[in-house]
C-alpha cells in the first residue's frame, strides 16, 4: 500500500508522524512525509521520502510579531482572535499549503492518506482521489464528548449537551475559516463536487473519517462516549539516536562531565516556542534556579534562550535526544508540548509545563491531574519567585516522582505505532470491500 502522510508545524507536530511512517513502512508499505522542507534532511536520514509543503506558517510565528501572538493562543478566543488578525497574512499562505498538498498526492498517487488536523485539506484531497482518510492527531480535539468541554472553553454547570455543543461550535469554526480555501481548490481541481464532506470530521456526508489519536490512555483516557471509529493508540516514539546532521548522536563530554559533577540536575527547555523577551527569560530561569537552589541543564531552544554567563551550577544545551536526556534528570520543566509532555512521562519524570497556549494548558492540567506534577504555570505569569517557589515544589515532593514512575510503566507496555498501524490497515481494507 502506498501512504501519504501529511503534518505542518514545529518539529513536535512532525516527529510523531515520522515514527509512524518508520513504523509503516517496517511494515511493508511504501510512505512518503509531507511536511515543511526544513525538515527533509532528518525526514530522509530515516528512510522516508519527503514531499514539500509551505512552511510560511513557521516562518511567520518565529517572526518578532509571530512570537508576540504565541502569547494570545491561551484560549479559543485567543486562537481567534489571533486567525483574525494575522488573516491577511495568513490568506496566501493556506492557498499555498493547499496546492502543496494537492501536488504531493498527484506525485505519490497514495491508497490511503494519514493527516495532522491542522491539514483541513486533506479530506477534500482525499474524496477527490477516491480513497480512504485518516485524521491523526496528537491530542483530543476532533471527537466530541460529553465528559467536558471542548480545551479552553469555559467549564460550565450545564451537564453534557452543553459540553459537546462546545466540541461542536469549534469544528464549525474551523469549517467556516476554512472553506474559502477549499472553495479555490475545488474550483480548480474538482468541478464535479467529488471531494465536498459536511465537516472537517466527514469524507462525505454521514460518514466519519476513522481518528487515530496519538498518545497514551494513561494520560488521556479515552472518553466512553466516543464513537467506534475514534481510537487512541499510545504514544508514537522516535528512534531518536540520528543528530540533527545525520550522524549518531553523541553526548558532549562538557554535558558528561556536567551531569557527573553533581546529583541530577533540572531540565529547563521551551521547546519550538519562541520567547518574545529572550534576554529578560534567560535572566527569569537563572534567578529561579538560584532561588530554588538545583542545579539545571537550561536548552537554548528557539530563541528562547540567549547567551548569558552562567553559574556553575547551569549547563547551556544546544541538543540532545530526550531518549538520552530526561532520564538522567531530576526532573523536566517544559512548555507542554505533546511530544515533550510523552517524552517526560516516558522517562518517568515529574513536570512543570509553564504552557504559553495552543494545547500546552490541555497536557499541564492533565499532568497535574494524574499527580505527575504541580500545577501548570502560565507563561504570562512566569516570575522569578514563581519559578523558583514551582522548581522547589517540583523537586522535593516526592508524590510527583511516585506518579510519573507509575505512568511510565503503562506507557513501557503500550507500542503505539504497532497499534496505529494495524488500525490503518484495517481501514484501508474495510474501504475495498
Amino acid at each position: 500500500m502506498r501512504i501519504l502522510i501529511a503534518s505542518i508545524g514545529t518539529r513536535g507536530d512532525v516527529q510523531p508522524y515520522l515514527a509512524l511512517a518508520v513504523g509503516l513502512q517496517r511494515a511493508g508499505h511504501a510512505v512518503a512525509l509531507c511536511t515543511c522542507p526544513r525538515y527533509a534532511g532528518w525526514i530522509q536520514r530515516h528512510g522516508i521520502d519527503h514531499l514539500p509543503l509551505d512552511e510560511g506558517l513557521l516562518t511567520l510565528l518565529e517572526s518578532p510579531a509571530g512570537r508576540l501572538l504565541i502569547g494570545q493562543l491561551d484560549s479559543v478566543w485567543g486562537g481567534l482572535k489571533t486567525a483574525w488578525s494575522v488573516l491577511r497574512e495568513v490568506r496566501p499562505i493556506h492557498h499555498r499549503i493547499v496546492a502543496d498538498a494537492w501536488a504531493a498526492s498527484e506525485h505519490w498517487q497514495p491508497d490511503l492518506i494519514v493527516y495532522h488536523p491542522k491539514l483541513f485539506c486533506m479530506p477534500a484531497i482525499s474524496a477527490r482521489r477516491g480513497i480512504p482518510a485518516v485524521l491523526a492527531p496528537l491530542l483530543p480535539m476532533q471527537v466530541p464528548t460529553g465528559d467536558a468541554p471542548f480545551w479552553g472553553m469555559p467549564k460550565l454547570p450545564l451537564g453534557r449537551a452543553y459540553n459537546r455543543a462546545t466540541w461542536r461550535l469549534v469544528e464549525a469554526l474551523t469549517g467556516l475559516g476554512t472553506r474559502g480555501y477549499l472553495r479555490d481548490w475545488r474550483q480548480q481541481h474538482d468541478r464535479e463536487g467529488r471531494s465536498r464532506a459536511s465537516t472537517p470530521s466527514q469524507l462525505r456526508a454521514g460518514v466519519p473519517i476513522p481518528v487515530i489519536h496519538g498518545y497514551s490512555q494513561a494520560v488521556s483516557p479515552r472518553p466512553a462516549d466516543w464513537p467506534a471509529h475514534a481510537h487512541v493508540s499510545g504514544y508514537w516514539f522516535l528512534d531518536e539516536s540520528v543528530g540533527s546532521d545525520g550522524a549518531a548522536w553523541q553526548p558532549p563530554a562538557t554535558l558528561l562531565g556536567f551531569l557527573d559533577s553533581g546529583p541530577p540536575p533540572v531540565y529547563i527547555g521551551f521547546g519550538s516556542m519562541a520567547s518574545a523577551h529572550p534576554a529578560a527569560t534567560t535572566q527569569l530561569i537563572l534567578g529561579a534556579i538560584q532561588q530554588a537552589g538545583v542545579r539545571a541543564v537550561l536548552a537554548r531552544g528557539w530563541g528562547g534562550i540567549v547567551e548569558a554567563k552562567l553559574p556553575a551550577n547551569v549547563y547551556a544545551l544546544d541538543e540532545a535526544p530526550h531518549t538520552w536526556l530526561f532520564p538522567r534528570m531530576a526532573a523536566v520543566v517544559h512548555h507542554g508540548g505533546a511530544g515533550t509532555t510523552a517524552a517526560a512521562l516516558r522517562a518517568a519524570r515529574p513536570s512543570l509545563i509553564c504552557p504559553f497556549g495552543i494545547d500546552q494548558p490541555y497536557w499541564g492540567h492533565r499532568v497535574a491531574d494524574l499527580g505527575a506534577g504541580p500545577t501548570p504555570l502560565p507563561q504570562k505569569r512566569l516570575t522569578a519567585q514563581a519559578l523558583g517557589s514551582a522548581l522547589t515544589k517540583l523537586v522535593t515532593q516526592p508524590s510527583y516522582q511516585t506518579a510519573a514512575t507509575h505512568i511510565a510503566q503503562t506507557i513501557a507496555t503500550e507500542d503505539g505505532v504497532a497499534t496505529a498501524v494495524a488500525i490503518i490497515e484495517r481501514v484501508a481494507a474495510e474501504w475495498r470491500r
